[in-house]
């Protein structure tokens, strides 16, 4: 019998003795049950691609942290989709992008979402800094205690990682 299939062999005792009981505690998390039964099946998934299990003393604990994380990327990703809907809902109706138009952004938020969650912290800051707050460079490396040319170097790295994320790797 191979790793990999002893690997799924473990997940799926897991899935069955603790399913029941993730989702359970899901819902009483969130409020939606199809939101809970995704996030469970998401929590799973998570454990088949994870390569070290180790000695699982408490798979409650594991199941129970994964799924503690998806929930809190469900709710970031929910308020930036809303936040952008509520910007356009400001918008003279003439000027607002259509159905097809809006989703390719819905779209690219959640990627600049997740990539910016990927950067250190005072990369991230710098970025809302610049593009939220509109602090030039000096305001920034101010508030960071950094010089500004490490506040470039933080924007660059910012900037960098928004384009993959919308349009991939550069060539």
């Amino acid at each position: 019998m191979s790793a990999g299939s002893t690997h799924q062999q473990f997940v799926g005792s897991l899935y069955r003795d603790h399913r029941d009981w993730l989702l359970s505690w899901l819902r009483r998390h969130q409020a939606c049950p199809h939101r809970a039964e995704d996030l469970s099946q998401d929590t799973f998934l998570r454990l088949l691609k994870r390569d070290d299990m180790g000695e699982l003393r408490e798979p409650r604990t594991l199941l129970a942290t994964i799924a503690r994380g998806l929930l809190i990327d469900h709710f970031r990703r929910s308020a930036l989709e809303r936040a952008y809907l509520d910007e356009l809902a400001l918008q003279p109706e003439e000027t607002q992008p259509g159905a097809e138009e809006q989703l390719q952004a819905l779209q690219a938020l959640r990627e600049v979402n997740l990539m910016l969650g990927e950067l250190s912290a005072n990369a991230r800051a710098a970025f809302f800094y610049n593009r939220l707050d509109g602090l030039t460079h000096a305001e920034i490396a101010l508030c960071l205690g950094v010089s500004v040319p490490r506040v470039r170097q933080y924007l660059a790295q910012a900037l960098r990682q928004c384009y993959i994320a919308v349009y991939g790797e550069p060539k």
